[in-house]
């Protein structure tokens, strides 16, 4: 098993009493809910509310041995994974669910500039660079200077830029005015790019609408069929403008894991394996891949969203199909997605949601994401933290994960 995320961990417990052991390899210590990384990244909860120690999670299993290890390769032929440190390890089934990273549409030499969300390394450093935008335009007398500096900048209108730009403007209007005194951190630019026409592109219209409407209110400027052309240390250039900015996060594509590559077999454009019905992969049947290292189709023939309910079934129905040929017993049919629906934070009081029959917007969304999103973290001690942290914010607008953790220069 390559990968301890929602995927990973979804075929782990669908496999609790099968007669089989496990070894569950990934390059962190920790499972990550990703649904709430950008909280972290803008100050709103501190990275043990949101990330658990995967050998805690399976400690109760003795049929789980956990590897804190880069996966580099797999032979095929020989069933070995390639270990970064140059040992192997052998397998009889291999699950390969090694996520994504961002996407930069052939530029990576934006990568430095253009900081991308996937990770707790991620979250903690765009928080980082956040907060000291905010410390060094305290410090900084020439005006042009100190505007690029309260300058930031999203790439990319779907949920996670969405709900960035607005906790960035919240952050920034509401929680921070306060705490400086050389300048008013309620005058910080929160500029949105995207290149479509819309935000939230795969929501209905009218949901979209909304959360235009809702994200001009924060103060966020919404710049829409702009297609980034340039990124720098120093500004941003998109359709025919230019923005100086210290600050700019991407969220606007993502590529898969190469796991496609160690296996010679065949990929879509984002890099994801193409998979046969079974999510095993063409010619290897007794290779799986899930969640963002699989290409999968909905019913309507559109790639599935790469989203944790997908890693989810997709663990859930893999660990279905090896327990059948265990048993020998005949397989269950071709995997289906079922869409459990569409939520996206805009803001405090601010949500929209797409449950197909039904779509909501606004206060009452809101609350049902904030439910949503509980339920699913691990653990009851998580979860009340996380609740009284969203509540403290709703009451005083006060974020108490504001720490700059990373870099900072010593004292004295």
């Amino acid at each position: 098993m390559a990968g301890g995320g929602f995927g990973g961990l979804a075929v782990v417990k669908g496999l609790a009493g099968a007669p089989v052991t496990i070894t569950l390899i990934d390059r962190r210590n920790h499972h990550l809910f990703q649904p709430l990384l950008y909280q972290v990244a803008t100050a709103s909860l501190a990275t043990s509310e949101i990330a658990w120690p995967i050998r805690s999670l399976v400690r109760d299993r003795a049929d789980v041995t956990t590897v804190l290890a880069q996966v580099t390769g797999v032979d095929a032929a020989a069933r070995l994974v390639r270990l970064e440190d140059g040992t192997t390890l052998p397998y009889d089934t291999l699950v390969l669910a090694t996520g994504a990273r961002h996407a930069y549409f052939g530029h990576d030499e934006w990568e430095p500039f253009a900081l991308g969300l996937k990770t707790i390394e991620d979250a903690t450093t765009i928080r980082r660079r956040i907060l000291m935008a905010f410390e060094q335009a305290e410090r900084e007398t020439n005006p042009t200077r100190q505007m690029a500096l309260l300058s930031f900048v999203i790439v990319g209108a779907g949920p996670t830029g969405v709900e960035l730009a607005g906790t960035i403007a919240e952050l920034a209007r509401h929680t921070l005015p306060r705490d400086f005194r050389n300048i008013d951190p309620g005058r910080a630019r929160v500029v949105l790019i995207e290149a479509g026409p819309r935000v939230l592109g795969g929501y209905p219209d009218s949901l979209s609408d909304y959360a235009r409407a809702s994200l001009a209110k924060l103060g966020v400027e919404v710049e829409l069929g702009a297609a980034v052309s340039e990124v720098t240390a120093d500004h941003v250039a998109y359709g025919d403008k230019r923005l100086e900015t210290r600050t700019v996060i991407w969220a606007a594509g993502v590529r898969a894991s190469p796991a496609a590559d160690w296996l010679g077999a065949p990929a879509d454009g984002a890099g994801r394996l193409k998979v046969e019905p079974d999510l095993s992969v063409p010619g290897h049947p007794e290779v799986f891949a899930l969640g963002d290292t699989a290409s999968v189709l909905t019913p309507s023939g559109r790639p599935a969203p790469g989203i944790a309910p997908v890693a989810k079934q997709a663990g859930a129905y893999a660990a279905k199909v090896i327990q059948a040929r265990l048993r020998g017993a005949s397989p269950p049919g071709p995997f289906r997605y079922r869409h459990p629906g569409s939520l996206a934070q805009i803001g405090k009081r601010r949500a929209v949601i797409d449950f197909g029959w039904i779509r909501l917007k606004g206060t009452l969304a809101w609350w049902l994401w904030g439910v949503a999103h509980i339920y699913f973290l691990i653990g009851a001690r998580t979860r009340i933290a996380v609740a009284l942290n969203w509540l403290w914010i709703h009451a005083r607008n006060q974020r108490s994960a504001r720490l700059i953790t990373q870099g900072t220069p010593r004292s004295g």
